[in-house]
């Protein structure tokens, strides 16, 4: 489980995933020269990148700290040439992904007339901005979803994708009728706990007419869209298995324009995400990936640049040869390559792959993390997160951007070194250590171990401003890709099958050693260990299994994986990850024997725990079940409960506190005896 949020279909809910990703968690006390509590409500990222056809204008989002107490998007746009930009509406606008006109003109984008969410549309040459029709969202999980916005060749009308009212009776009524498997959200708002019911769908906006039409119906949900260059059809991505509840299957459909016939153009037992038309109409590159159970939460499998004709034949893993997890492939405009974003042992890089058989070419290589990147008029263009800072726009491998300049200039931003170690059975294993800042000749330092989410995830040199704020505390960090993590080979990420709680949780530790052996000043006595999800749930374990960590931190994290499985919103993630459902094949004493809190006996470790009072990824109900285990074994712990949170923090308010009663933990635990 990861701790960034997936996809929301709200426009609200989107900018604040965003910005929870961008992020990571941060602020509380510091050193003078380092990271600030108050330089959250400051720091904005770069998100959504949008080269204009021509390649002479760039929209891209900037997502800012808050409003009314939550991060905002905004849209700003830019003259490639000249570097100038300017920002869409005034001070308070919020926007995001911004989608130019075949033409370049005019600029769709997501945004709010009023209090109405919708689809907006911004006349370049003329200055205006006009609201187009009103869009509605659903709270029903539709992980990796993509495309929400896509312009007819023409510019004349926009496709969208809009929710409406299904067939089930209202499960926030009183009472509560629940006739679905999955009814429980991604996230809540407020008091919505359960699932709104809701059916996402096409619909086109005819700009001329000032009309809009719904495109297709049913009890199924569409996303992830792109309008074919010809006109005449619309690819999008559904799940259409006799129970898309119960069994995650995405596969990928286009319907046609002017009669709403829809046919299918993969019929796969694994996942399609993310296609895309070829420049010629000919072809739809897509990621994929080949394994007959693929999880509504997360992919033990990487994903993988695919490209088919238009008709759904001829499939080609065209991305077969990196064995690593690929991003959503584009076209560069003349057809002829695909580019796709690569995770690459702790950073995610940019490549470029011809499609006449040719090896990939790595066209943005610098250490961090690419994110939204886009390609025309001989552009290319990127968010990038380096290691001194949150994300910025790059052009051609340049920066372009300097948004947090002001800030980070007066701020010392600690360095970040590779460590590659064998671990207990030899594998190779790589981590990061955050040095601290204020480190003397003789200085000794604490050192905090922080395990990301997932488990298929990674970490590495990009900025991380939670573990700036504990370098400027003194601190060093040490963020581990044990085995389970993405970016070191699909074998890596397999390791962990059947085995959570197991030969990662002996990587973390090694880790330790490794750290430990090659920088004497970090105190061995001081160890902290901390993690949000599955790093909630690693923490937890750690501490069954080994005093040496002097405090710990589990955010957000699973206790119990017989319960969790249970209470969780989505029910396949431990099937993939085991094999099977718990009630198969004797899982369910494996999972118990595999849960913290079978050995909370074991604990000495004080313990804090953090989680969303509505989550619906990992219950809150895992927290409390430890809480009150830890309390009747003697242990020091405390479990701060965040009210309108999910899985993840997203008030501004509630992250910095979340980060003050980290460090606090941590001083009173790993002060010096």
């Amino acid at each position: 489980m990861d701790l960034s949020p997936s996809h929301r279909a709200t426009l609200t809910m989107s900018v604040a995933a965003a910005v929870a990703a961008s992020f990571v968690s941060a602020a509380t006390a510091g050193a003078p020269d380092g990271l600030q509590p108050s330089d959250l409500y400051r720091l904005r990222a770069v998100g959504d990148v949008q080269l204009s056809p021509d390649g002479t204008r760039l929209a891209y989002t900037v997502i800012n700290s808050e409003q009314e107490g939550r991060p905002y998007s905004q849209i700003w746009i830019a003259d490639t040439a000249s570097g100038r930009t300017a920002r869409l509406g005034n001070e308070s606008a919020i926007g995001s992904a911004p989608r130019w006109a075949p033409d370049g003109t005019r600029l769709a984008y997501l945004g709010r007339h009023g209090e109405t969410a919708g689809l907006l549309v911004h006349d370049v040459a003329a200055g205006t901005i006009a609201f187009a029709t009103p869009i509605a969202g659903t709270n029903h999980p539709l992980p990796s979803s993509g495309e929400r916005i896509a312009w007819a060749p023409d510019g004349k009308q926009v496709a969208f994708i809009s929710a409406v009212p299904g067939p089930e009776a209202d499960a926030n009524g009183d009472p509560m009728v629940i006739t679905r498997y999955l009814y429980k959200p991604t996230a809540s708002e407020g008091e919505t706990r359960f699932n709104d019911n809701r059916r996402t769908h096409l619909f086109i906006a005819d700009l001329i007419a000032g009309t809009t039409r719904q495109l297709t119906a049913g009890n199924h949900y569409e996303h992830s869209i792109d309008w074919s260059p010809r006109g005449d059809e619309i690819v999008f991505v559904s799940n259409r298995t006799a129970n898309p509840d119960r069994v995650f299957n995405y596969d990928l459909f286009a319907v046609a324009v002017a009669t709403g016939a829809v046919r299918r153009l993969t019929d796969t037992p694994s996942a399609e995400y993310h296609p895309k038309w070829s420049p010629d109409g000919r072809s739809i590159a897509f990621a994929g990936t080949t394994r007959s159970l693929t999880s509504s939460e997360t992919t033990m499998e990487d994903t993988h640049a695919w490209v088919m004709r238009a008709d759904g034949t001829a499939r080609e893993e065209v991305g077969r040869a990196i064995d690593n997890r690929q991003g959503p492939p584009e076209w560069d405009p003349s057809g002829r390559h695909l580019y796709f974003t690569v995770q690459e042992r702790g950073s995610v890089v940019l490549v470029r792959l011809p499609l006449s058989r040719g090896a990939a070419e790595r066209v943005f290589t610098e250490r961090g993390t690419v994110g939204s990147f886009s390609v025309a008029g001989g552009h290319i263009a990127c968010a990038h997160t380096s290691a001194s800072g949150p994300s910025e726009l790059y052009v051609d491998g340049r920066p372009f951007t300097a948004i947090n300049r002001d800030l980070l200039d007066r701020r010392a931003i600690a360095p970040i070194e590779p460590l590659t170690f064998k671990s207990f059975d030899g594998t190779e294993i790589e981590a990061f250590l955050t040095i601290p800042l204020g480190r003397g000749h003789n200085s000794r330092h604490p050192l905090v171990v922080m395990l990301h989410g997932g488990p298929h995830a990674q970490q590495g040199p990009a900025f991380n401003s939670r573990a700036q704020i504990y370098a400027a505390h003194g601190w060093g960090v040490l963020m581990v890709n044990y085995r389970g993590s993405t970016g070191y080979g699909q074998k890596l990420a397999d390791a962990i099958f059947r085995d959570q709680n197991g030969g990662e949780a002996r990587d973390v530790q090694a880790a330790v050693d490794a750290a430990l052996a090659r920088y004497p000043w970090l105190d061995g006595s001081r160890l902290g260990v901390e993690g949000g999800s599955y790093g909630g749930q690693l923490t937890n374990w750690l501490v069954t299994q080994t005093p040496r960590f002097k405090a710990a931190i589990s955010i957000s994290g699973i206790s119990n994986l017989v319960s969790f499985n249970y209470m969780a919103y989505y029910h396949d993630y431990l099937a993939v990850e085991f094999g099977g459902f718990p009630h198969e094949q004797g899982l369910m004493d494996l999972l118990w024997a595999r849960s913290p809190l079978r050995y909370v006996h074991r604990v000495r470790t004080p313990t804090l725990l953090l989680h969303g009072e509505n989550d619906n990824d990992v219950p809150i109900a895992e927290a409390e079940q430890f809480y009150i285990a830890l309390m009747d074994a003697g242990v020091d712990t405390q479990m701060i409960r965040y009210p309108r949170e999910g899985h993840g923090l997203r008030e501004t308010r509630h992250i910095v506190d979340a980060i003050q009663r980290s460090i606090a933990w941590y001083d009173k635990h790993l002060a010096e005896s």
